[in-house]
């Protein structure tokens, strides 16, 4: 079983990557990388009319994920494990869904110049969930921006994720399904999903983690 220093969560808008990378880092005593996506000033208003504000907000994500990349693993060389909730290569996902070709050009000529620079981690775990869970979840957190996005963008957007990690080849996988399990609840769904990690053998694994409500 191979080392696994730096561990990326991640999933569609509500499936919990972020609430779990901040459970992972504090169990492993790594540092924490999160994607600033309230940080985008095109964010609101690209859920209220995606076609108009697609490319503004693609290439603000795009340039921002690279800089904080590079800025965070320039940081603190003596903590050597590290936890984030979002590949750079994800956005990709956004990109081939929301701009249009001519865009799309544009946005591949940059992006593969940057993703040269960036680091691929030692292990993926994917979260999965379904639209109706999903939705609850986005509901649940209350971010102000997100109350207008329509449930057909998140279901495409959820097929797209699925598509784009079963042919994703760049990083050994662990599948998670997360319908009827929290990881910030009790310590017993973390301990078993920590167990997954560290047994990993390479490749792709999925993994359907048995709730264990009321348990710790």
């Amino acid at each position: 079983m191979s080392v696994k220093n730096y561990i990326a969560v991640e999933g569609v808008i509500g499936v919990g990557k972020t609430s779990l990378a901040k459970r992972l880092a504090e169990r492993l005593g790594a540092k924490l990388l999160l994607e600033q996506v309230e940080e985008n000033p095109f964010l609101p208003g690209f859920y209220r009319d995606r076609r108009r504000y697609a490319f503004q907000t693609q290439m603000f994500f795009l340039l921002s994920r690279y800089q904080q990349q590079k800025d965070f693993l320039q940081q603190d060389v003596f903590t050597p494990r590290m936890v984030s909730d979002y590949i750079f290569q994800k956005d990709r996902i956004f990109a081939n869904i929301n701009l249009d070709d001519k865009e799309l050009v544009l946005y591949e000529r940059v992006a593969t110049i940057l993703e040269r620079e960036i680091p691929r981690p030692d292990l993926i775990v994917y979260l999965q969930a379904r639209l109706d869970v999903l939705l609850e979840r986005i509901g649940r957190r209350g971010r102000p921006f997100e109350k207008a996005m329509d449930p057909g963008y998140l279901e495409a957007l959820s097929e797209a994720y699925n598509y784009f990690f079963f042919h994703f080849a760049d990083a050994p996988l662990l599948v998670v399904t997360t319908n009827d399990v929290d990881f910030t609840a009790g310590t017993g769904e973390i301990d078993d999903l920590l167990a997954r990690i560290d047994e990993h053998p390479g490749g792709t694994v999925y993994y359907a983690p048995a709730s264990r409500s009321g348990k710790e």
